[in-house]
């Protein structure tokens, strides 16, 4: 569960964007400890000259000093300097509280993992998807009737319109995204095992119905089975 941060620091770099300020094409992660002091330089100037990249930058960065100047060359006005540390202090805020929010998920599904089985012969989901799949429908299942109720809840069946005798769209319906993301993911990842069922079920139906059909009915499948 780290899309908070990643939402974080692409807010950040869309806002260095924006103010043409191009470090991204120059490190390769502008949130290392090189990156941040040269973010912190330039909020607190305005602005980054050589002299202040020569004393923030360490090891083989060196090397691209006058890359890393010609990046920083532009002025940010005030309202980009008012966004820049405000969501630098709500990703530190999610860098401290995300390892116990997943510390916390991960003693929760340890607690229930005998009773939700979500490995098998035929399947194994990692822990976050797992953890996905907990959150979204828990562990008691007598409120589906059947694995195709589920399947149906969760936006991972084709959709069934016909009238006077002629069917139209098939388009899935409308279900939980999040889970519906979730069983996808997994699905496009068993796709890539060798020796499983499904990978071979998913080659054969992407073959006929193209991979986006294929991927559905895998997702499909791997829901009820679980």
């Amino acid at each position: 569960m780290d899309w908070p941060v990643t939402f974080e620091k692409n807010r950040i770099q869309k806002v260095l964007e924006s103010s043409n300020v191009k470090l991204s094409t120059v490190i390769s992660n502008v949130f290392d400890v090189s990156g941040r002091k040269l973010l912190n330089r330039l909020i607190e100037k305005g602005y980054v000259d050589v002299k202040d990249v020569e004393e923030r930058i360490h090891g083989r960065m060196a090397s691209k000093k006058q890359q890393i100047s010609d990046s920083l060359f532009d002025t940010i006005n005030d309202h980009q300097l008012f966004l820049i540390p405000s969501h630098g202090v709500i990703l530190n805020i999610w860098n401290v509280l995300l390892p116990k929010l997943n510390k916390e998920l991960m003693s929760y599904c340890r607690n229930i993992k005998k009773k939700f089985n979500y490995s098998s012969q035929y399947l194994e989901l990692k822990k976050d998807t797992a953890a996905v799949i907990i959150a979204e429908i828990g562990v008691d299942m007598s409120r589906f009737p059947t694995s195709q109720h589920l399947a149906s809840w969760a936006g991972v069946c084709p959709g069934n319109k016909e009238s006077a005798g002629k069917r139209y769209s098939t388009r899935t319906v409308k279900g939980s995204p999040h889970i519906k993301s979730a069983m996808c993911e997994a699905a496009w990842a068993v796709s890539r095992c060798r020796n499983k069922w499904l990978a071979a079920k998913y080659w054969s139906l992407a073959a006929r119905r193209g991979k986006k059909k294929a991927l559905v009915a895998i997702s499909h499948r791997m829901l009820r089975i679980i």
